[in-house]
């Protein structure tokens, strides 16, 4: 395999190579990626149309000028793969492909245009699918492109791709955890695997490193087997492109099947994928509503409605502020919801879109007694087992979250959170007048004139009845300013320290 070793920006003669590597790593793993493939359907073809996806991207790559920058070979990169994308897979890579393309403007690409291009894609993916699922290939992009964009302030190429690429190997490694079906058949996800291998091609590019011992493959222990591809007769997946009004075409499709996917070339033109048990209606409606070319329609195997509402097994909600903390649960597993008038429907809309039949709810103190009444009601109404956790702080959602374990039956499993939850001992940080007060379960634990010793002395005393993790929620610039390893240093236990808007309170903190 041809490599960039020792570059730091990346020209248009330098990406080309990058996709060619690319394109042969995915057809080298297709199998081994086709293997993992059990969601939204299990067809055994996400390895193939990724592989065929980038093959595309590549051919209509090479018909651009060999002295042209990386704009140009990105743009013809972006325009190949969208044309040529099979699968929902093949058009979530396409818009990947459309963020490196925005990204390369100026003519090549350095670390912090990478992050960019990772940024603009998990912009594009969200908008191209009509309800993103976490788990999924989109959940290693989201990763991904947080972790580049940390580290792009170095401004070296090889370091944001290796951020980059480690936190998508993490990301990967835990999609078992946040949907049931890969729980269920001991994989990780199909679509972020080829992701994955494809962030390491480019670092093993850039940076002349060989990740060809990396495994890609199953979860250990996994006996999982397919059939022999698409199969028996059920719902249909359609592609197609479209010129016309897409932002009109889009909701009336939405209602016609699942897995809709609008990957744009530009505002009026794009490609359509969608799973559907009549492709007859959706066709009609898009020939009455502009141009279509390229139509493709092929068999998925055991897709009935019964097969799709059944296959999502366990949801975990948890109700927390907007902001930093959203992303922190949803890094972790869960779906967040805003606390407020339209909490109750907002989560019943989370559980109905994901098909859930099992819902874990963390509270996490920001619900009052008579919307927990109505939350417990709606599993009576829509006939589904929902379990509310008593997690009174947020701070405590946290560690009930951290020791949720996928493989034990729902009863256990709750009942090992809301011991995790109920052993950590608890602090709020409030800030007044007369200085920093730290308020514990039985009055006033802490005060000092600043928020360090108020910290220290708090969790000095919580730790008198033993403990060796201590979780801080901290207004942002509060958690920024907080010397973690000093804290470790003196208290002889693990401090972990997550910036938390709209706490209501200066901090939590807790110890367990």
């Amino acid at each position: 395999m041809t490599t960039l070793s020792g570059v730091s920006v990346l020209d248009g003669a330098r990406l080309l190579v990058w996709a060619r590597s690319g394109a042969e790593a995915l057809e080298e793993h297709r199998e081994d990626i086709n293997s993992l493939n059990v969601f939204p359907v299990p067809d055994s073809d996400t390895g193939s149309n990724m592989a065929y996806t980038m093959a595309a991207a590549v051919r209509e790559a090479e018909n651009v000028d060999p002295s042209a920058g990386a704009d140009a070979v990105a743009e013809a990169l972006a325009f190949g793969s969208i044309k040529g994308a099979r699968g929902n897979s093949g058009i979530v890579l396409s818009q990947v492909l459309r963020g490196v393309a925005q990204a390369a403007l100026d003519g090549e690409l350095d670390g912090s245009s990478v992050a960019d291009a990772l940024t603009n894609a998990v912009t594009f993916v969200e908008r191209a699918i009509n309800s993103p699922v976490e788990g999924t290939i989109i959940t290693v992009l989201r990763e991904a492109a947080n972790a580049a964009r940390a580290a792009a302030g170095t401004g070296e190429l090889a370091d944001v791709t290796a951020a980059a690429l480690g936190a998508a190997e993490e990301a990967l490694e835990r999609t078992p955890s946040q949907l049931a079906e890969l729980r269920e058949a001991g994989v990780v996800d199909a679509g972020g695997t080829g992701l994955v291998l494809l962030l390491q091609v480019l670092h093993d590019s850039v940076s002349g490193e060989s990740g060809d011992d990396r495994p890609v493959g199953s979860a250990a222990g996994s006996d999982h087997e397919h059939g022999d591809g698409h199969g028996a007769p059920g719902w249909l997946e359609v592609l197609f492109m479209f010129s016309g009004p897409l932002d009109d075409l889009e909701p009336v499709l939405s209602g016609m099947g699942r897995s809709l996917v609008v990957a744009r070339v530009t505002d009026t033109r794009g490609k359509v994928h969608i799973h559907t048990p009549e492709a007859g209606p959706v066709i009609e409606k898009a020939f009455a509503m502009g141009e279509v070319t390229e139509l493709r329609l092929e068999v998925l195997p055991d897709a009935s409605p019964l097969h799709e509402a059944r296959r999502v097994g366990r949801l975990i909600v948890a109700v927390t502020p907007a902001g930093s903390l959203m992303d922190l649960y949803t890094q972790a597993g869960a779906v967040a919801v805003v606390p407020g008038p339209g909490v109750v429907e907002d989560l019943r809309r989370e559980i109905v879109a994901s098909g859930a039949h099992e819902v874990l709810v963390l509270p996490n103190g920001q619900l009052d007694s008579e919307t927990l009444d109505a939350v417990e009601a709606v599993s009576e109404t829509d006939d589904m087992e929902i379990v509310l956790l008593p997690t009174v702080r947020l701070v405590n959602g946290i560690a009930a979250l951290a020791v949720h374990d996928p493989r034990l039956p729902l009863d256990q499993a709750a009942a090992l959170m809301q011991e995790a939850a109920q052993e950590m001992d608890v602090a709020d940080i409030q800030a007044t007048d007369d200085g920093i007060y730290v308020l514990g379960a039985d009055g006033a634990i802490a005060q000092a004139d600043d928020l360090a010793s108020a910290i220290e002395q708090a969790c000095t005393a919580l730790l008198a009845d033993g403990g060796e993790l201590i979780t801080l929620l901290l207004a942002p610039d509060d958690a920024t300013a907080v010397d973690s390893d000093a804290l470790e240093e003196k208290l002889g236990a693990e401090v972990l320290v997550y910036p938390a808007d709209g706490l209501g309170t200066r901090g939590h903190i807790g110890v367990e």
